[in-house]
């Protein structure tokens, strides 16, 4: 089967939506497709290329994810963001640093700096899907933006982390997928990292080349690199909501991205 061009992915997602109040433009450079909901003026945006292999997959299930998506999305925007008593469903999510800083009608998000390629937001949860916190419903609801923050780190680690893992050529790639939304999120547990070095014996790599998937991995020579490097582009490509494609070595309790340490690896990675 062939794959459709992301032309081709808005047609059929254009014909699958029908609201008569909702009003999709198209971005060919960006390769995007934007639903706004004409009675409150906002709206969401699908990354169209990332859909080829799910549609070439399984069209009839890649087109229902994705209407879905959108339909929960558009529902989402008409709701008021109540924090007051939703302390618990507060949780951080990591986004690229080319993500908005604010929402399309003007609303600054609320964040934190992470790494040189990654930046926590924090939303809402709101069971389906979620909210991106702005600064206004943060003042509206008289919270701090250290308690969210404290209160999002919290819940995250409250989150099961069960992990599948493969071994290619000696070396063991552990995948977290749980599809809850904070996959990439859990990348924020300390206490996960922390134990993850301890059980590696070479170098501990980290990567969340989209919102759904946590990817750990024990490498032991060269050739992890390479393996590793692939197959994180390869999930980049194909995630709905992409990240970062640079995988980061963990050290002393922080992130490096590999690129940048890439001349420096030692001859031998295995820990003494």
């Amino acid at each position: 089967m062939f794959s459709l061009r992301p032309i081709e992915i808005k047609r059929e997602i254009e014909q699958a939506l029908s609201n008569i109040n909702w009003i999709t433009s198209y971005d060919r450079e960006s390769e995007t497709l934007r639903i706004i909901d004409k009675r409150v003026n906002k709206g969401v945006t699908v990354q169209l290329s990332p859909l080829k292999n799910k549609f070439k997959e399984n069209k009839e299930k890649a087109l229902s994810d994705i209407v879905h998506y959108i339909s929960e999305g558009l529902t989402l925007l008409q709701l008021p963001i109540e924090l007051k008593g939703n302390e618990n469903n507060i949780f951080p999510v990591i986004r690229s640093t080319s993500f908005p800083l604010e929402t399309k009608d003007g609303k600054k998000l609320i964040y934190s700096d992470h790494t040189a390629e990654t930046r926590i937001f924090y939303a809402l949860d709101r069971g389906s899907s979620y909210s991106l916190i702005d600064q206004e419903s943060l003042e509206r609801e008289g919270k701090d933006f250290s308690e969210i923050q404290e209160v999002a780190l919290f819940n995250v680690r409250s989150l099961s982390h069960q992990l599948k893992e493969d071994v290619v050529a000696g070396n063991t790639f552990y995948f977290l997928h749980s599809d809850d939304g904070y996959d990439a999120s859990r990348i924020l547990n300390d206490s996960l990292l922390k134990s993850m070095d301890e059980k590696v014996t070479g170098q501990l790599a980290v990567a969340v080349p989209h919102q759904d998937v946590l990817i750990l991995a024990d490498i032991q020579n060269e050739t992890g690199y390479d393996v590793l490097g692939q197959m994180v582009f390869q999930f980049f490509s194909e995630g709905r909501v992409p990240i970062t494609a640079l995988p980061f070595l963990y050290e002393n309790g922080e992130l490096e991205s590999i690129f940048i340490l890439a001349q420096k690896k030692p001859k031998s990675d295995k820990k003494e």
